[in-house]
Order: C-alpha cells, then sequence, then structure tokens
C-alpha cells in the first residue's frame, strides 16, 4: 500500500487538466492539481468549436469546469507553479516555487505551451483579438472579410490555402517564404493575393504596414506561432519530445503515456496542434489511463 499523499498530481488546471481530474475525481481516486493560471486561450475572449460551448468566453468553460470538479471531495487544488519533480518513493514528489512539495503515485502534465510570435510591433497586442493563429477558431467570425496570411515558414503556404473559406485572402510573405510555381498556381486558383513587401507594423483593427508606406488594412491577421513548452517540467522529467512543424512537444502512446513510467501528458502540452476539445479529450484519456494503472500496475 502506497505511503503517498495523493493517488496522482495532476500539473496544469486549464481544460485537459480539469478533463484529467475530473476523470480521477469521479473515480473517487485522491487527486491534487496544481495550477499557475496561465491558460493558453487567456488572450481570446471566446471559445469556438467546443461542442455545447461554443462562442462562450474560455474563462467561463473553464471556471465552470473547476466548480464541477472541486464537488469531487477528494479533490484538492493549489495555487501556483510547480518547478520540479522527481521520482520519490515509488511515485513523485513535486515541488512548487513557495518551496511546498507535494508525492504522488502518479503524475499528469497538462502544462499547455507558451505561443512565440515574430518581433513585429503590434502583431502581439492584437494576439487573441484580431490576430489568430486558428482558422478553425477564429475564421468564421470574420464573416467573408480581409484576412491576412503572416509567413512565417513554408508551412504558412497551407494556412493561405486553407482560409480563403472563411474570407478574401492576401498572403504576406515577409521574406520568410517563396512559393513555387506549383504553390504559385494553386494560390491563384484560390483567389489568394501575393504581396512580397515586408511588413513593418500592424496597427488599428488588423491594419498591415508595409516598408513602401502603403497600408493594407484587414479584419483578422493569421499567423503561426513556434510553441515552446509552458512548463520546464517535461525537461525536468527527461520525457522524450517529438519534432513538431511548430515546435517541440511531449512523445506519448494513445493512453496518453510519456516515456517516463507514471506519467501522463494531455492537451497542447502533448500534441502537434490543439484546440479546447482536443484538450478536454486528451485529459479524460490521460485521467482514466493513469487511473487504471494505479489497478493494473504499468507496463513493464
Amino acid at each position: 500500500m502506497s505511503n503517498a499523499e495523493f493517488d496522482v498530481i495532476v500539473v496544469g488546471g486549464s481544460y485537459a487538466g480539469l478533463s484529467a481530474a475530473t476523470q480521477l475525481g469521479r473515480a473517487r481516486r485522491r487527486v491534487l492539481v496544481i495550477d499557475a493560471g496561465q491558460r493558453r486561450n487567456r488572450y481570446a475572449q471566446h471559445s469556438h468549436g467546443f461542442l455545447g460551448q461554443d462562442g462562450r468566453e474560455g474563462a467561463a468553460i473553464a471556471a465552470e469546469g473547476r466548480t464541477q470538479l472541486m464537488k469531487y471531495p477528494t479533490v484538492r487544488w493549489r495555487e501556483g507553479a510547480a518547478t520540479q519533480a522527481v521520482p520519490h518513493d515509488g511515485g513523485f514528489r513535486v515541488t512548487l516555487a513557495d518551496g511546498s512539495a507535494h508525492h504522488a503515485q502518479r503524475l499528469v502534465l497538462a502544462t499547455g505551451m507558451a505561443d512565440e510570435l515574430p518581433s513585429i510591433p503590434g502583431l502581439a497586442e492584437r494576439w487573441g483579438g484580431s490576430v489568430f493563429h486558428c482558422p478553425y477558431c477564429h475564421g468564421y467570425e470574420l464573416d467573408q472579410g480581409r484576412i491576412g496570411v503572416l509567413a512565417t515558414s513554408a508551412l504558412s503556404f497551407h494556412h493561405a490555402m486553407m482560409l480563403p473559406d472563411w474570407g478574401t485572402v492576401t498572403f504576406f510573405l515577409n521574406g520568410v517564404f517563396e512559393p513555387d510555381a506549383e504553390q504559385l498556381a494553386k494560390l491563384e486558383a484560390r483567389g489568394v493575393t501575393i504581396e512580397r513587401a515586408a511588413v513593418r507594423a500592424v496597427s488599428g483593427k488588423a491594419a498591415v504596414l508595409l516598408e513602401d508606406e502603403r497600408v493594407i488594412e484587414l479584419d483578422g491577421l493569421f499567423v503561426l506561432s513556434r510553441l515552446h513548452s509552458a512548463s520546464a517540467l517535461v525537461e525536468v522529467l527527461g520525457c522524450e519530445m517529438e519534432d513538431g512543424p511548430m515546435g517541440r512537444y511531449v512523445r506519448t502512446d494513445m493512453m496518453k503515456a510519456t516515456s517516463i513510467p507514471g506519467v501522463y501528458a494531455a492537451g497542447d502540452a502533448a500534441r502537434m496542434a490543439g484546440s479546447v476539445a482536443f484538450a478536454v479529450a486528451d485529459g479524460a484519456m490521460a485521467g482514466a489511463a493513469s487511473h487504471q494503472s494505479l489497478i493494473f500496475g504499468l507496463p513493464a
């Protein structure tokens, strides 16, 4: 019988973490959620594409999820950043920034990702408001208006090809990417306008100022950010990583188990691209899998 304080510690109290903890709480397991309060979509006012919650404020979805979760008597919640996690007594000891530590048999990482944007004046200030990364999350609300795509890599070609379904598209190459002849033909067939002048700044709602002093007014601008883990725990624990087109994320199997026995990962931290719906699904799987491992043991 383990002497661990908790059966499972869930690091991250956003959608994936809430979902994982809910499965565990419903299994009447002792769960601690440690949350630093940094939801990735905190910059966007509304969340879209999540069944039953379409158009609702992301903060409200998370708040209701927490309220429902905390009705389960075996669940505890700690505000703060988890800074260290080490194997301990057959499980894991997790230390917070304030020096407090907690011990659990299993660990679920739902720590999310941080977005790194190109260093163009005015871009970061509009992130989540009129500058976006996901067409499925934000494209419909632009009402078939004027849409820009700012190239950050060759992958931006796919962005530019997709977005004409949501509006009239201008593709700002910005010296980062040059489509080949076949790609140019495909973009032309989709009605995409190519703009090769360098981008100097973004102002107003989503107006793009070019180096030749022209200003192109837009209703929304899409850009693929570079992704970084929002927590150092994945590196501290030594979890194997995958190299995705936008950054590195935690490698997991179908049950959301990482390369470290007893450690699971869910949500944006453990997939190439994310959304609220994906995060909730991942969290449910990680919660159920970590629970079952307490009963049947870890794979040899």
